[in-house]
């Protein structure tokens, strides 16, 4: 076992997923000579060649739509975006042709690419770089979209997902890329699929991903001072989302919290919500509670921006709320 920071864990991955095939190519903004804004490819492109680690230009549909196609051909390439606000720019070749084309082809043609991007609310990066938008690529089918908590899953996830012959979406987190955990020194995979009890819990259940399952723990340490026992879920995937493992939660603690980074309309907290009512209504004891940010573009004041985003004080009273605390 060894400490390693979550950047750590992402680069590790590309390096000896690069070094077990030859068909693995990252592509991206600064990835190579740079080593990645975030250090996620650093010292890659010194080892593999600039054929293999591609600095690309400022234009994400075009080398988000070249990356598509090699991965038609047999590539199986590793796309970086910047920030998830610049994936917008990309939307019509990941919606109408990666999502698609497995389908379109009768299964005749595989779409094996991994798009790697951050999301969510970091220190003053303002309006444009600070969007979440998980919910956009939950809504396209064919899509596979994975959001890792902590080094383990930043590692095992991303060495799936090069493997996987679906396209996959990575959405990490600019706040989490010096977070550190014990990782296995020998290779290991994690599944794409399969949310996961963090936190055993008997009163009320919790359910996050990405940051929002720090903030999550966060507020089930405040809760257990009070005498309550939360449990907390990490959904891992956003699609598939793993109902079964929400559905024997809160039909064993019979209150339910969502809490996430995005605004709430048409949300994951949303479709997490919908599906608790559709699937365990009755085992409910009081409505579920969604913790999100203000709907409103984030601010670059960092007092407001403090004030639009959800915190881990906004899950604990969202929880004493569902118990009827308060």
């Amino acid at each position: 076992m060894a400490e390693t920071a979550y950047w750590e864990a992402i680069r590790r991955a590309h390096d000896e997923e690069m070094a077990n095939d030859d068909l693995v190519i990252a592509m991206g903004e600064d990835i190579g000579v740079a080593g990645g804004t975030y250090k996620a490819t650093l010292g890659l492109y010194d080892k593999y060649g600039e054929e293999r680690v591609i600095d690309t230009p400022i234009s994400e549909n075009s080398y988000t739509g070249i990356g598509i196609g090699a991965s038609m051909t047999g590539m199986r390439p590793i796309i970086e975006i910047m920030s998830i606000n610049f994936a917008l720019l990309a939307l019509d070749t990941l919606v109408n042709a990666a999502a698609k084309i497995r389908y379109m082809s009768g299964g005749q043609i595989a779409c094996p690419i991994v798009m790697r991007t951050p999301g969510g609310t970091a220190h003053q990066l303002a309006a444009q770089h600070s969007a979440r938008l998980a919910r956009m690529f939950m809504s396209t089918a064919g899509l596979r979209v994975v959001t890792p908590r902590g080094p383990l899953d930043a590692y095992g996830m991303l060495k799936s997902a090069v493997r996987c012959n679906d396209p996959v979406i990575i959405i990490e987190h600019e706040q989490m890329y010096n977070l550190k955990e014990d990782i296995p020194d020998e290779e290991f995979f994690r599944p794409l699929e399969g949310a996961e009890v963090v936190r055993e819990g008997s009163d009320i259940t919790l359910i996050g991903y990405n940051f929002s399952v720090h903030l999550c723990l966060e507020a089930a340490r405040r809760l257990e001072a009070d005498g309550v026992s939360a449990e907390v879920i990490d959904l891992r995937s956003l699609k598939p989302i793993d109902r079964e493992t929400i559905r024997r939660s809160v039909e064993k603690t019979h209150h339910a919290l969502i809490a996430e980074e995005d605004e709430a309309p048409v949300g994951v907290g949303s479709e997490i919500i919908t599906g608790i009512i559709e699937d365990c209504f009755f085992a409910l004891d009081s409505q579920p509670v969604r913790v999100h940010a203000a709907d409103v573009p984030v601010p670059y004041n960092h007092t407001l921006e403090k004030a639009a985003i959800p915190d881990a004080n906004d899950v604990y009273q969202g929880a004493l709320k569902a118990l009827g605390k308060i």
